[in-house]
């Protein structure tokens, strides 16, 4: 990293500001590697908690493969935490002697649905007041229904929307109840909150009785909560263009560009980047080191959840094919891009069946020539393989397709290696 003299104070900032530090392209991967928790000795004494204020966000999908989404973001870095230990960890509030419970986190809607530190409740006023503020929604909705689901949350307590009076009228899954409507909007008002899930159903309470007094407010207004998102977001991504930081908490580009230059990121220019990009100044006081994780990225992981940004750092197009039809997908219904030595080196699309972990399609190598080769990417896609399967509590481990078939033979061989070992 290379650090340039600061502009003089007779030079005025411009949309694109002298950059206070140069990095090569190294430089910024390994920081973003490291500010998204996956250089260096794990946190484990934060555990899932550390990991979830540490990212800012973590994004819940209802697609299930291995396991859910924000169970392999902390599975990810930390290795294997049971998933009842990261449900209880997520969901499970404090409670000291003669205090009412306090949630350690909330369901909002950030980067998408995402299970937030309930420490930024008072950040996301800005976007419960747009809500409040749309002029028209899909569902129509009566005012009086909207007061009854209140006042029965009010005096039964956390509900589901099941318990609420039914989620659907029985149509296609959009074709919600009048009761499912109202509590949804009570939650992106601010109303109502989510502050955990049972069997994937959301359980609502009145905000007023799940936030914390202190917190239970929204008072700041739209400046300042971008500017708090947006220093968030260059905290754990390191180093990121305007779109990068926008798209962490998917604010508006001219949120971001009003209130960038007080955030507290600094500028800097990355080799090979063609835009700007901003930095989190604790990023760039010290050189990012330590141990790598070799581990099975969800699709939906912030390290990878941007898909330009992926390409830029990593030389990887990744791309969801869940949602493709079967005969275009390239990688797999839910192909998992491999993580080893701080590079992408492969995608694994796995499946269950019973006690084995089925690596149903394998995908060796990046995608460009700076990435890893096939045949390098053979025994950290094994070792990722084995490692994901004690997890889940599979026993065995089963290889069908590979991109690479005369690669097949080695990926078994090494795979079979480690299970006995």
């Amino acid at each position: 990293m290379t650090s340039l003299p600061r502009p003089s104070s007779a030079v005025r900032p411009t949309t694109a500001p002298r950059p206070e530090a140069e990095l090569s392209a190294d430089e910024a991967r390994r920081i973003a590697l490291r500010a998204q928790g996956f250089l260096g000795a794990p946190d484990r004494r934060g555990g899932v908690r550390g990991v979830l204020r540490h990212l800012g966000a973590v994004q819940l999908d209802t697609i299930s493969v291995l396991a859910r989404s924000h169970e392999l973001i902390p599975y990810a870095r930390l290795g294997a935490v049971g998933r009842k230990k990261i449900e209880s960890a997520y969901w499970s509030p404090a409670q000291d002697a003669g205090t009412p419970p306090n949630p350690h986190s909330f369901e909002y809607w950030s980067h998408a649905a995402c299970i937030l530190p309930v420490e930024e409740w008072p950040h996301f006023a800005f976007r419960r007041r747009a809500y409040r503020s749309r002029p028209s929604w899909h569902h129509e909705l009566l005012p009086a229904t909207y007061e009854t689901v209140l006042k029965q949350l009010r005096t039964e307590g956390p509900l589901t929307a099941t318990e609420l009076g039914g989620a659907k009228n029985g149509g296609p899954w959009w074709d919600w109840s009048e009761a499912k409507i109202a509590v949804e909007r009570a939650l992106m008002f601010g109303d109502v909150v989510c502050t955990r899930r049972e069997g994937w159903r959301r359980v609502y309470d009145l905000a007023e009785r799940a936030i914390p007094a202190p917190l239970l407010h929204d008072d700041l207004d739209d400046r300042e909560c971008a500017r708090r998102l947006v220093r968030l977001a260059g905290q754990s991504l390191g180093v990121g263009t305007r779109a990068d930081i926008a798209d962490y908490h998917r604010l508006k580009a001219e949120q971001v560009e009003a209130v960038i230059a007080e955030s507290g990121l600094v500028p800097v220019a990355v080799e090979g980047w063609a835009k700007p990009a901003w930095a989190d100044p604790e990023a760039l006081a010290t050189v990012p080191r330590g141990r790598h994780r070799t581990t099975l990225l969800s699709p939906f992981d912030s390290l990878i959840w941007e898909r330009a940004r992926t390409e830029r750092i990593f030389g990887l197009t990744h791309r969801l094919e869940a949602y493709v039809p079967k005969p275009k997908r390239i990688y797999g219904y839910f192909a998992m891009p491999v993580l080893s030595g701080g590079r992408l080196v492969g995608r694994v699309d796995p499946a269950r069946e019973g006690r084995t972990l089925v690596a149903k399609q394998v995908s060796l190598g990046g995608d460009n020539a700076s990435s890893a080769g096939p045949a390098k990417a053979v025994r950290p896609t094994a070792q990722a393989l084995v490692e994901a399967a004690s997890w889940v509590g599979c026993t065995d481990v089963r290889v069908e397709r590979v991109a690479q078939p005369e690669l097949r033979d080695a990926l078994v061989a090494e795979t079979f290696a480690l299970l006995a070992g």
